[in-house]
Order: C-alpha cells, then structure tokens, then sequence
C-alpha cells in the first residue's frame, strides 16, 4: 500500500466554535482530524505530521519555507508517494502555487481544506482529507506538480482561485479548467497538467507590491511604495492590461530605479497582453518594460515575482518566468460528475 505524509497546518477544517471568542478558532489537531475520517488507512498508509495551528491569511513567506522543507524531508523517503498540505482556504491559490514552484520532484503534492468547520453541520472536511489523500496516493498524479482539491475536484496550482467566500465549489480553473475529480473510490482526469514553472529558491524578496488600476488611479500608491523600499511591483490592471497613464508614468519611474514591474489583469480569468496601444494600454507597458505574467493574476504574479527575486533572477529570467509555459488557452470547463462540487458531509 502506499505511503502517504499528511502535513496539518490549522485552518476551517481544525476549526470549532468557541462562545468566549465569539466566533470559530483553531483547536484540532492532525490526530484530532484524521479520527473524523474513519477507513483512510484502507487508501494509503499515513504519515502525519503535526505542524502548528496557524490560519492561512497569517502565513508569511518565511513560515512557507519552514513548512515546505517539512513536506519536502517527507517526500525524501522513498516510501512515500505524495504529500498532503492541510491549511486554510483563505490563501490556498498562492501558498499552492508557492509550493508548485519550488516543487521540482515528480511526486504529488495535495493541498486541501474545509469551507466550514467542524462544529457547523454541514462540515465537509472529513470527505476533503479522504479526497486528498486518495489523490496524492494515485500514481495518475504523478508529475503533475501541487494540485488542490476540495469539493471533489482536482485543480492545478497555477490556475486555481477561491471565486467565492463560503460556498463548497469556490475553488475553480478558470482559463484551463479542472484536471479532473475525485467521484467515490476513484480519480478520474480529464487532461494532463501540462508545463509548469519552476524556480530554484530559498528565500523570497518580502515587499513586492501588488497594486491593483481602479478608475481614477492617479500612480500616489506606487510612489509611496516606491519611497517606502519596494523590491517590485505587480500591477493588476483594469481588462487586458489597460490603466491610466498616471499609473504607467509612476510605474516607469519605478522601474528607471531597476525595480522591476509585471502586468496582469485584475480580472478572475484571462491575461493582460499588448492589444491596446493608447496611453497607459497594455503595448504602452510592454514598451515601458513591464512584464506579463501570462494566465497568473495579482496575487500569483506576487508570488512568482517574489521568488524570482530571492533565487537572485535576471529582468530575462524573471521574464521567462513569469510567461505562460503552456502558452494561449480557451477558458474550458471539463464538467465533471452532476455532484462533484455538492456539499458533503
């Protein structure tokens, strides 16, 4: 049978109602969680590994590190097959992709949560954690990097968002659609991930600047930040890459400064590009030497940005990347079974 670690980090799913508090908090641990999931020795042998009870919007880049070379020490052992990461949902789209570009082995690594916790009635996170490690134990998996699944469905790292705050299915693909899902016993896949991003490091640079265009954006935000000791921005622009020019002419002082700039779209699907040529539109910011980040958004391009800083990259290998390995991609959705994304207990 084969082995699989289970790293516990906290979040939703460790989460019980506390009246003195006045809302959920954190009090369960690994081997509190894995007694809610009856029969998961049936699936895999498990390899539980207790790691703190912190909620996901308090992670730093530094305790992502410290938690990567635990589930990396875990993958190490021949025995073991895959890895689950078990957090909160509220970062789960960068702390994946994080860990999908540090991850270069060609073993599965799961991350999962819950969307309620365990003292709600409708407390999915028992049938998450049998998913996950169903998914990481499946040899179907291997090579395909970091995944996430939750609600029965099986999304890559670089393209999965939490679409919604609370509801069951919140986590979608939405410019290549889900790899596949998880339905009873079995893993079914629809396509293969495809190429990934990878990146050498160990350290990240901690104030890349994620600035989003609204209307009447007027650049203040990047000159503030840029004063303050910013290390790069990544600008998530209004539809396929267009702001005012305001923003772009701070932007390019910034960059005269050797800080570096990525164009995304604050839009959930779909990629900035080079289509409109006005003053402050997508080619006027390629021209300016800002970089596009392909499918990623804002807060995935931070990351990446982050990363290729650290591991001490060049504006050509921040550039490669930031580009899209799998190139252009239709927004697709792979449907999948009529109850896969049903809430379940």
């Amino acid at each position: 049978m084969p082995s699989v670690a289970i790293v516990f980090t906290g979040g939703t799913i460790s989460m019980r109602h506390d009246p003195v508090a006045g809302g959920i908090v954190p009090v369960l641990s690994g081997r509190d969680l894995l007694e809610t999931v009856p029969g998961l020795d049936s699936i895999a042998t498990l390899v539980p590994i207790d790691h703190g009870l912190t909620p996901a919007s308090h992670f730093t880049f530094g305790g992502l590190f410290e938690l990567w070379e635990v589930v990396r020490g875990a993958l190490a052992d021949d025995d073991v097959v895959g890895a689950v990461i078990v957090q909160g949902t509220d970062t789960i789209e960068e702390t994946a992709f994080f860990f999908d570009l540090l991850h270069a082995g060609p073993k599965s690594v799961v991350v999962t949560g819950a969307m309620r916790a365990a003292s709600d009635l409708d407390y999915e996170g028992p049938a998450n954690l049998r998913d996950a490690v169903r998914v990481a134990a499946s040899p179907a998996l291997r090579g395909a990097g970091v995944v996430v699944v939750l609600a029965g469905t099986i999304e890559p790292a670089d393209d999965v968002i939490k679409t919604h705050t609370s509801a069951f299915d919140t986590f979608k693909s939405l410019n290549r659609g889900s790899l596949g899902w998880v339905e009873g016993d079995e893993v079914q896949l629809v396509r293969p991930r495809g190429p990934r991003r990878h990146v050498a490091a160990t350290r990240a640079a901690e104030r890349v600047r994620l600035v989003v265009a609204t209307v009447a954006a007027d650049g203040m935000e990047i000159e503030a930040l840029r004063a303050a000791g910013a290390d790069g921005f990544v600008v998530a622009a209004t539809g396929a890459g267009n702001t005012s020019p305001l923003l772009l002419a701070a932007a390019e002082r910034a960059m005269a400064d050797g800080l570096p700039v990525v164009l995304t779209t604050r839009s959930p699907a779909g990629a900035a590009s080079a289509a409109y040529a006005f003053p402050g539109g997508g080619a006027t910011w390629v021209r300016a030497g800002a970089m596009l980040s392909g499918y990623l958004g804002g807060p995935k391009a931070r990351v990446a940005l982050a990363l290729g800083l650290g591991a001490g990259l060049d504006h050509a290998g921040l550039a490669s990347l930031l580009a899209d390995p799998a190139g252009p991609a239709d927004v697709t959705d792979p449907g999948g079974p009529a109850d896969a994304t049903e809430p379940r207990s």
